[in-house]
């Protein structure tokens, strides 16, 4: 029962993952919608990069037929990489700019390429969700049909930066679970938060701007330079946007969207918001 468990629990992550997947491309045609790499945002170019990296990986293992390995490394890419941070800090980007934006857009041609690639890694082990994910995304008659996703080659710096970057956001995370097990608040975006780094860190927290936020998925951060990481987050006195559950100072300044704040009033009915990195 417990081998049967965790096997359940294997499938179900990969499964889960790629019904998101599949669920946030399903208005996207990669023919008219696609974006250049050169002009999508910084964190979308990040996950094709590491989805490259980890291909590299999987064929490794495949060269010489070493399935379960695979098996276990795609769940945690499913898991870690994709769910625990990057899936993580893209819904707010797809739930809420404006649905051909470029944002969205360059999102979507993330999505979809890890989609192709998805289904090619996991086809030789999970044979028929693959194939019946196929039919709805793929172009040809069959997955077993197909070659590897062809990716560019990873950019090193690119994968460097965001690591350190994840793992300053894995140390903000306990921080803020600290705060919600003493009820101070309840999700993090209820967080507002004081981080002061290094230097050098701070140089590169404050390259994302106001995307800053949305990597970290609270509602404001204040960034303070200092000789050591620490992260103090207190319960925001804002009003919640009912739309991005933001806490936000602007929410109700526009008197015909009480309950609404100033980006989701300009992504409903503005020129929508501009996002560069996240």
């Amino acid at each position: 029962d417990k081998i049967l468990a965790r096997v359940v629990d294997t499938y179900r992550r990969i499964r889960n993952t790629l019904r998101f997947l599949l669920a946030n491309t399903s208005d996207f045609d990669p023919a008219k919608d696609a974006v250049p790499p050169a002009e999508m945002l910084e964190i979308d170019r990040w996950a094709l990069a590491r989805a490259a990296e980890f291909q590299a990986e999987v064929l490794a293992h495949y060269e010489v037929y070493e399935f379960h390995p695979v098996v276990a490394k795609l769940q945690l890419f499913c898991s870690e990489d994709l769910g625990g941070f990057y899936l993580d800090v893209l819904k707010d980007r797809l739930y809420t700019t404006q649905p051909k934006s470029l944002a969205r857009r360059s999102a979507q041609t993330a999505l979809w390429q890890l989609t192709q690639a998805l289904l090619r890694w996991m086809a030789p082990f999970l044979s028929f969700t693959a194939e019946e994910a196929w039919k709805l995304v793929g172009g040809g008659d069959s997955i077993f049909l197909e070659e590897f996703w062809r990716f560019p080659a990873p950019d090193a710096a690119l994968l460097a930066k965001w690591a350190r970057i994840r793992a300053m956001r894995e140390a903000v995370n306990k921080e803020i679970e600290a705060v919600r097990e003493q009820g101070a608040v309840g999700s993090s975006l209820q967080a507002e938060l004081q981080l002061t780094v290094p230097p050098d860190d701070h140089a590169l927290l404050a390259s994302l701007g106001d995307d800053l936020r949305f990597v970290f998925i609270t509602s404001d951060i204040e960034l303070i330079a200092g000789s050591a990481l620490l992260a103090s987050a207190s319960a925001s006195k804002h009003q919640k946007c009912e739309r991005c559950w933001h806490y936000r100072a602007d929410v109700g300044h526009t008197a015909e969207h009480p309950t609404l704040c100033g980006r989701c009033v300009s992504n409903l009915y503005g020129a929508g918001e501009t996002r560069t990195i996240a």
